[in-house]
């Protein structure tokens, strides 16, 4: 059964610049992972459909997590569907699906991510309070204009 949850946000920039901050290396590093580090050099995204990403995220000096996944849909600057694994995770092979759709409010964007797959529910519950914390860090680095 799949299960999922989603996020809505409204950022104060334009939209393509919220796009870029998912597929850009250097912006995605900055803000992924939120007060954890990621090495610039750790991240490779190739954004087209079928296209690879991979990032390594140092939650502390005995703490590293690598995700990976694949693109499944690339509509710049409005949607961007990816999957996402945790190869670290051996329990848990399943991939998530992740979904992303940022809407034109006239100089700020509206975002809303969905998760889709099938972690449990307080898996589902602690990844949601993830996300909105790597949400907080992309809202803080985002120009303006």
């Amino acid at each position: 059964m799949t299960e999922s949850f989603s996020i809505t946000r409204v950022f104060d920039a334009p939209r393509e610049l919220v796009f870029a901050a998912w597929t850009e290396p250097a912006q995605f590093a900055r803000w992924f992972g939120a007060s954890s580090d990621v090495p610039l050099e750790t991240v490779a995204m190739d954004v087209r459909p079928g296209g690879a990403w991979s990032v390594v995220m140092h939650v502390d000096p005995a703490t590293v997590i690598p995700f990976r996944g694949s693109y499944l849909e690339v509509l710049p600057p409005e949607r961007l569907v990816l999957t996402l694994t945790d190869p670290a995770d051996p329990a848990n092979p399943n991939v998530e699906v992740v979904t992303v759709v940022l809407k034109d409010l006239g100089g700020r964007t509206e975002m809303v991510f969905v998760q889709e797959g099938h972690l449990g529910a307080e898996e589902y519950a602690r990844t949601k309070a993830g996300w909105s914390a790597f949400f907080d860090t992309l809202a803080e680095g985002l120009p303006t204009a």
